[in-house]
């Protein structure tokens, strides 16, 4: 498993984004997250551990498939990076797994986690339950309801889920009630946030452990054709993780365009959608400066998406860089979009997306890139934890 050496700056930033903006209280933890952080990630035996049991516990390295159907419909070569055959259904497990190992080896006796989709909260109470560590994972009271199945799989694991009822009761919250909890308990509990989001070290953290998905699909395709780098690599983007993970390995490669792909909801309106990179402004939340949804006041705004795991109001400080850099591009998928990715990959794959990565699906079917185009895609997570929620929105019995 690749680790990177490249960092932010010595204060976390990502040219202006970025920073430290929380409570005298987490900066100890913090500093020491960052020391350990540094010293372990080029660590023999650390790095040992996390591959072995990457390759034996996670099932890496996933595999890439070319969809060949669907690359027929829309005139391009699409290859999808199966993060969704990683242990637990998602690409979510790197981090958490690479986190706890992290918290085991300073002695931290607890864990908490936030989740939306519960993708990062299942992969937290397995990697939890395989190292033997309590685990605590805040959960929106909405995202409750609409990922039922994994609030089940979190507590079969041993965890507590604990339903979070301020305010649009989805992620926000959760991150907001995570935080609260670690501020008061920090000494002996790791806060294993989800995304490439918070206060330094975790964007960089949090990407570390997600680059292995980039790192991974580059040499195969590179291979499949003929040494040629991709048209397009796309990915969704909530906090970001998952496009980080994939977009690190190219970053500044002639030819190359980077493309995040968020949620645009239901509409254009403050409120109905998640698209803060292609329609917010730079602001601090949960710990860094980057972009995010706020009104005139600058009070964070509600946020809407079909999927929970996009419905955030801000993103990871690195996609803010990368953004005002010219090194990727960012654009939107409604909720519709979604859909119709979902469909469309399921009935011309036989593969069933999570609703994330479906935003990626329903772009393409849009038909935004030249004929002929090569792109890889960075298939995020399975889509059984969102059937409920296609079954209602499509009146499917």
């Amino acid at each position: 498993m690749t680790i990177t050496t490249a960092l932010p700056d010595a204060r976390g930033r990502f040219g202006t984004y970025g920073g430290r903006y929380v409570p005298e209280v987490l900066i100890p933890a913090l500093e020491e997250l960052s020391d350990a952080w540094s010293r372990l990630r080029e660590d023999p035996g650390f790095r040992s551990e996390l591959s072995e049991l990457s390759r034996d516990f996670v099932g890496r390295p996933t595999p890439l498939t070319r969809a060949g159907r669907l690359s027929a419909e829309l005139g391009y070569t699409i290859w999808l990076k199966r993060e969704d055959l990683a242990h637990t259904g998602a690409h979510k497990i790197n981090n958490a797994l690479g986190q706890a190992l992290l918290a085991k080896r300073l002695g931290k006796e607890r864990i908490i986690a936030e989740t939306g989709a519960g993708m990062h909260g299942v992969a937290t109470a397995t990697a939890c339950a395989l190292l033997g560590l309590p685990c605590v994972v805040y959960m929106g009271e909405e995202d409750t309801r609409r990922q039922a199945p994994n609030v089940s799989r979190m507590k079969l694991l041993g965890a507590e889920v604990v339903p979070v009822t301020a305010g649009s009761k989805t992620l926000k919250e959760a991150v907001n009630e995570a935080l609260r909890d670690w501020a008061a308990s920090v000494r002996t509990t790791h806060y294993i946030i989800g995304s490439v989001v918070g206060p330094h070290p975790f964007p960089v953290l949090v990407r570390d452990l997600q680059r292995v998905i980039g790192d991974e699909a580059r040499p195969p395709f590179l291979e499949a054709n003929d040494g040629a780098e991709p048209d397009v690599v796309a990915a969704c983007v909530g906090g970001g993780s998952n496009a980080i993970g994939m977009f690190t390995a190219f970053v500044g490669a002639p030819g190359v365009r980077l493309v995040g792909v968020e949620a645009g909801g239901r509409g254009t309106g403050l409120g109905e959608h998640c698209a803060s990179l292609t329609q917010g402004e730079p602001g601090i939340l949960h710990g860094a400066l980057s972009y995010l949804l706020q009104d005139d006041d600058g009070q964070v705004a509600d946020t809407h998406s079909i999927s929970a795991g996009l419905d955030y109001p801000g993103v990871g400080p690195e996609h803010a860089y990368l953004r005002d850099a010219g090194l990727a591009e960012y654009v939107s998928a409604s909720d519709d979009d979604a859909l119709a990715g979902f469909q469309a990959l399921s009935q011309t794959e036989g593969i069933i997306p999570a609703l994330e990565p479906a935003h990626v699906i329903g772009w393409l079917l849009r038909k935004p890139l030249p004929e002929g185009s090569s792109v890889l895609v960075c298939l995020s997570g399975r889509g059984d934890k969102d059937l409920d929620t296609v079954r209602a929105s499509l009146g499917i019995a």
